[in-house]
């Protein structure tokens, strides 16, 4: 059942019938299937029937933005519709030597390349948390009003946060502009933790699930010490290539809140205590 509607596209565009469907790992919101046809077609789905209407759409105009900058690579998309995401097949391999080198260099060579402004060209989501996305000149406002207070209001509505708490995260996101030096904006993968980094079989790192949008590169930097960090080589490498103002590590808990709180909101109150923590930090 959870296939049907990828069944029908690839009966609709003479793609061929499905021998195996076999269910890949990882993924805490949506499944993930290797398909092959008798055609000899391979995609990789990616599935959920509860999925938002423009859910997978954007996810493939994120993965369309990484590709088109030519430095780390994404999966080609065949097809977005309401329940999937059809993509290249990419077999998974064991990591090359420079496997963080490559990361770090292709993600700061990413990160340097020029972006209109801050937001996206369409809004798209973060887990199946909406991320607004507008056009915005200043960096600070949109960080503190399409992220920090979007998804702070948004907890407070469920009942996952107090108002004081609310008032907090304003109090903070405020003060962005003396805690947060001037930045350019980049493009960001924007949900850059391990679990959405493929390895593909020549041992290279392959950009999955993204929720991309022109942003703050630090903010992707943030992401990746959220659950435990990269390897040294994986910092080294990027600071060769974008330099990051000083005092870079000590920002980093700071954008991670939006994270935390989208945690909070996707998966209930036991990342509310991080929550508290990061912003007793910069009181």
């Amino acid at each position: 059942m959870q296939l049907a509607a990828a069944h029908l596209w690839l009966r609709d565009n003479d793609l061929g019938t499905v021998v195996q469907a076999t269910r890949l790992g990882g993924g805490d919101i949506c499944a993930t299937w290797y398909i092959e046809t008798d055609l000899q077609q391979r995609f990789c789905l990616k599935v959920l029937e509860t999925a938002p209407a423009d859910m997978f759409h954007s996810e493939a105009a994120s993965l369309e933005a990484i590709h088109n900058t030519g430095t780390l690579p994404a999966p080609v998309v065949f097809e977005a519709q309401a329940q999937f995401l059809a993509m290249e097949y990419i077999a998974a391999g064991t990591p090359a030597g420079d496997y963080w080198q490559q990361l770090g260099r292709g993600l700061g060579l990413m990160h340097r390349q020029p972006a209109p402004h801050f937001g996206f060209g369409s809004d798209n989501y973060c887990g199946t948390t909406p991320q607004p996305n507008p056009r915005c000149d200043c960096g600070f406002d949109f960080f503190a009003e399409q992220r920090l207070l979007y998804q702070a209001r948004l907890a407070q509505r469920r009942g996952l946060l107090s108002s004081g708490d609310c008032q907090g995260i304003e109090q903070l996101a405020a003060r962005l502009p003396e805690l947060v030096p001037e930045q350019p904006p980049s493009l960001v993968h924007g949900d850059l933790w391990s679990g959405n980094i493929h390895i593909n079989s020549a041992g290279a790192p392959v950009l999955i699930d993204p929720a991309a949008h022109w942003g703050w590169a630090e903010t992707d930097i943030a992401m990746t010490r959220l659950f435990g960090g990269f390897a040294e080589d994986f910092y080294r490498a990027y600071l060769a290539v974008n330099p990051l103002a000083p005092g870079w590590e000590q920002r980093l808990p700071l954008y991670n809140l939006y994270h935390l709180l989208n945690h909070l909101n996707l998966f209930g109150r036991s990342y509310y205590g991080q929550v508290r923590s990061v912003l007793a930090a910069f009181q």
